[in-house]
């Protein structure tokens, strides 16, 4: 198992963006920032701190950081017994464990929030480890995450595969030589994703499925 397959979770194997998004903005609204949902949506897929400085600006205050976080973590939290894994999530990755790749996911969750998004997918045993934005200096779009999960998998970029929904994910993966597909199943353009660096898209776990033959995943030889 020399190959390693990189899956971000929310809104690839996941369809939690729009709670991510109802969740921060609600935070952000009772601290009284009115941030307009569609922007909130296209941070999303940055750590928090980082998705904060894109949405408020870097020379905010930063003092309400904690608390905003917090209430966001809160809110979303109370989605965790009905998480929606997307169809196919599952068979997408025994397919590319029973076929010999290694199978990272590359999260910015945490704790409770990766143990509930573990369950939703339901896919435990074609995971071969996880690399969180904990493990690393500096998330999305920063190469970082995706190299410790090179490292965790001990595989070159050559050999790996990275798969995402957001400009985020595409210009981690980019950064870090890995050849990186895009998903529509997050909501953004396709055009958004190819300008980032995807060198395919698609829909979602479902058609990348069907097309697995053919796509980059095949193009890297057992």
């Amino acid at each position: 198992m020399n190959r390693a397959a990189l899956f971000d979770v929310d809104g690839t194997l996941t369809d939690t963006n729009h709670l991510h998004v109802t969740a921060w903005w609600e935070a952000l609204r009772q601290a009284g920032h009115h941030v307009p949902m569609h922007a909130v949506h296209r941070a999303i897929g940055l750590p928090g701190e980082d998705l904060l400085d894109h949405l408020l600006g870097e020379d905010r205050d930063h003092s309400d950081d904690h608390r905003l976080s917090v209430a966001h973590d809160t809110l979303y939290a109370t989605y965790f017994d009905r998480l929606p894994a997307f169809d196919s999530a599952a068979e997408l990755l025994r397919a590319l464990s029973q076929a010999g790749w290694k199978v990272l996911l590359v999260t910015s969750a945490k704790d409770r929030e990766l143990k509930a998004l573990r369950e939703a997918i339901g896919a435990d045993d074609a995971i071969t480890d996880t690399a969180t934005s904990d493990d690393v200096e500096q998330g999305k779009p920063a190469p970082d995450p995706v190299q410790h999960a090179l490292d965790l998998a001990k595989v070159p970029p050559g050999r790996a595969v990275f798969v995402g929904d957001s400009v985020w994910d595409m210009k981690a993966a980019e950064r870090a030589g890995v050849a990186v597909v895009g998903l529509l199943c997050g909501g953004i353009p396709r055009e958004d994703l190819e300008e980032a660096g995807a060198v395919a898209v698609y829909r979602d776990p479902a058609d990348l499925l069907a097309g697995l033959g053919t796509s980059p995943f095949a193009r890297v030889p057992a």
